[in-house]
């Protein structure tokens, strides 16, 4: 499996970015995929979730109304549509994925910062 992650940047508090994460080497049926971010000094968090079949999403609550999660399956893509954004949101944003049946994420893209300046 791998994850490709892109879309990160610079933007002005309020403003937009939307993250691309595109998946290859299975079909992804019955797996969930998750964008999570970590700050300078600060643990990995997880932002919000969504599963490929059902499309069913989870948002972390400091997101929730701002972020949107949602997948494309003809092109195995996932994006994360952030919307007025804070300083607070600048981190390092990783997409990983599991099946529904493993406890841990066991596959990681590469990051990509985004940086929300005030």
């Amino acid at each position: 499996v791998q994850l490709q992650a892109s879309g990160g940047g610079l933007v002005q508090a309020g403003g937009s970015l939307r993250l691309s994460c595109a998946a290859s080497g299975r079909t992804f049926t019955n797996w969930i995929m998750g964008w999570f971010r970590q700050a300078p000094g600060k643990e990995r968090e997880i932002v919000a979730t969504i599963t490929w079949n059902l499309g069913t999403t989870f948002y972390a609550d400091s997101v929730k109304g701002r972020f949107t999660i949602s997948r494309d399956h003809s092109k195995n893509t996932v994006y994360l549509q952030m919307s007025s954004l804070k300083p607070e949101d600048t981190a390092v944003y990783y997409c990983a994925t599991r099946s529904m049946a493993a406890r841990t994420y066991n596959y990681w893209g590469q990051g990509t910062q985004v940086t929300v300046s005030s």
